[in-house]
């Protein structure tokens, strides 16, 4: 149960607070919570069953990794919106046939994101837009490499691993 909440900072992507909380065994708790807006996650499979992946810098992880188009939702946005608009501006592909994967909560102790994940096929190129911050290479890679390479803790990603096991079990049937 929440109670009183104090707001510590506020940017332009999350916001900080000090939330006061009784847990359900009745203790009570001052939290820090991290509110974020959420986002979406696509694995964009083409004819050949090769995905998607992006080869992304990213500072705060240490260096370059590799992910799926991904992306915060905007205000009203809905899921399914981002996971179009991503795939058409990260990785120039627009799909006719989309399935959904679930979502996931990213790290439930500190972070309100959730991420929205997305199967998608039957892609067409588009021009990409990526975003001056974003340094973006676009790979194809054989399905059963990139899950092994999930599998062997070479993609660390959390939203990208969950994605391809998860679209594995669409796509194989198993």
């Amino acid at each position: 149960m929440a109670g009183n909440r104090k707001i510590i900072y506020r940017g332009k992507i999350i916001e900080l607070y000090l939330e006061d909380v009784t847990l359900p065994n009745g203790v009570k708790a001052e939290l820090e919570i991290v509110r974020h807006p959420g986002g979406a996650a696509v694995v964009a499979l083409d004819n050949d069953i090769r995905v998607c992946l992006l080869r992304q810098y990213r500072h705060v992880a240490g260096g370059w990794m590799w992910e799926l188009p991904a992306g915060k939702l905007d205000p009203g946005e809905p899921p399914h919106a981002t996971a179009r608009r991503e795939l058409e501006e990260e990785a120039g592909l627009r799909a006719s046939h989309w399935e959904p994967l679930g979502s996931i909560v990213s790290s439930p102790g500190v972070f309100t994101e959730i991420v929205h994940l997305f199967l998608a096929r039957n892609l067409v190129p588009v021009p990409a837009n990526t975003e001056e911050h974003e340094l973006i290479e676009v790979h194809w890679v054989p399905f059963t490499e990139a899950l092994a390479r999930a599998q062997a803790g070479e993609i660390t990603d959390a939203k990208t691993v969950i994605g391809l096991f998860r679209a594995h079990k669409i796509v194989t049937g198993i």
